[in-house]
């Protein structure tokens, strides 16, 4: 009649399930805290600003010229927008 709770199991599989166990609930933990973060972020409200940065960081890198960087920030700035009158 063996492993009737005589001799099952040694020092090593209580390490490795108190380690397993310990990786799972700090893994877990660490998906909730990533997931709270990452929905409780608010959304970008100033649209115009992030754009003029891009923008500006288009220029920056040559990308643009200066003409086209002075045209599309006040076409940006407009009260109009595009196509409007």
């Amino acid at each position: 009649m063996m492993y009737w709770g005589n001799d099952v199991g040694g020092a090593g599989d209580w390490v490795a399930m108190t380690a397993l166990m310990l990786l799972f609930w700090g893994g877990l933990a660490a998906l909730t805290v990533w997931a709270v973060r990452s929905l409780g972020r608010a959304p970008d409200r100033d649209p115009v600003g992030r754009a003029d940065t891009l923008l500006a960081e288009r220029f920056a890198r040559g990308e643009i010229d200066s003409a086209e960087f002075t045209r599309d920030r006040a076409l940006l700035h407009s009260t109009a927008g595009p196509g409007g009158t």
